[in-house]
């Protein structure tokens, strides 16, 4: 558990006190700050007298465990000692974790660079090379402090959650529970046929946590939500388009990474399922998180009933996609 003298809200997190965090570390702050896009967690640039500016992250109050957050940027600094592009956290005199008026945060350098093209194939087969060789890290043992991707974390209890809320329109929760009762008991069925191997993940490798620079190539950020998961979380998310646009990708992706890995084809009978989870657990998220002023001013479409039929409607697409043939690969 966290603290409990720990803030619960970023209701005291004034630019005075983001500066006065960076200062406490021996830095000298030139007080130009820039607030980044980041809902979860509160991240800045904060400007450094004679120097590159620094990237700060505070930590959600009351989310993870200290033990979670350390592991997380101990995962970060092995894969940059295996010389893989992680951005991992600054050291402080050995600590990578600090606190400040009651918040935890940590310093990252600044890294340029930006999202990776989806239907460029030569950026694909680099990073499928890179999340290989990422994966043989992750391999090597599991996260102890930080969470394993399950159907009871990722769609039993949001999909909970917001069955008892007032979000969802009571006149859709029947058709709702029905689908998310069917899909916990069809993803746990592919999970156990499938008995995929865990190792330590990214978790949340989309091309937004991924900053491609022109010289070195991708960069790998933000890994807040690193887990034990199968490989094919890492890869799934890099997909976009229709059906054969995706297999395309998978397979460009899948020829860089069986350079530096193995994979277990089984694990495509996961790409459906891993995608709805998403889909039902970034509901819950953001139900979640509607007392924090942030989300109700950026994500004013949450929260209408055209957002609640819309959701629905992708479920029930999502459901008939469950028995479509899983991805063959070129």
């Amino acid at each position: 558990m966290t603290d409990p003298d720990l803030q619960t809200n970023y209701d005291a997190l004034s630019p005075d006190t983001v500066i006065q965090a960076v200062e406490s570390l021996g830095l000298l702050s030139d007080a130009r700050l820039l607030a980044l896009n980041s809902y979860e967690n509160r991240v800045y640039q904060v400007g450094i007298d004679e120097a590159e500016p620094v990237i700060v992250k505070f930590y959600r109050p009351q989310r993870w465990s200290d033990a979670a957050i350390e592991e997380e940027h101990r995962y970060a600094l092995d894969l940059e000692a295996h010389e893989l592009p992680a951005v991992p956290p600054m050291q402080f005199q050995g600590a990578t974790l600090h606190r400040f008026g009651g918040y935890r945060f940590a310093l990252f350098r600044r890294q340029g660079g930006q999202a990776p093209e989806q239907d460029d194939f030569d950026q694909l087969l680099w990073l499928g090379r890179l999340l290989g060789r990422m994966h043989n890290v992750g391999g090597t043992r599991l996260f102890q402090s930080r969470p394993s991707l399950s159907v009871e974390r990722l769609v039993t209890e949001p999909a909970a959650f917001l069955l008892e809320s007032a979000f969802m329109p009571e006149h859709l929760k029947p058709r709702y529970r029905q689908l998310v009762d069917a899909f916990a008991r069809e993803f746990q069925h592919r999970f156990d046929s499938v008995t995929p191997r865990w190792i330590r993940c990214h978790g949340d490798c989309h091309i937004g946590n991924i900053l491609w620079h022109r010289e070195t190539g991708p960069w790998f950020v933000d890994f807040d939500d690193c887990q034990n998961a199968p490989a094919v979380q890492d890869l799934w998310m890099l997909l976009a388009g229709h059906r054969q646009e995706q297999i395309a990708q998978f397979s460009e992706l899948l020829e860089g990474y069986e350079e530096f890995n193995d994979f277990d084809r089984r694990e495509l009978q996961l790409i459906e399922p891993l995608r709805t989870m998403r889909m039902v657990h970034y509901a819950g998220w953001l139900a979640r998180r509607w007392d924090d002023p942030a989300f109700p001013t950026h994500f004013t479409w949450f929260n209408t009933d055209h957002y609640w039929q819309n959701h629905l409607a992708t479920l029930e697409e999502q459901y008939q996609l469950l028995d479509a043939e899983p991805f063959r690969l070129y």
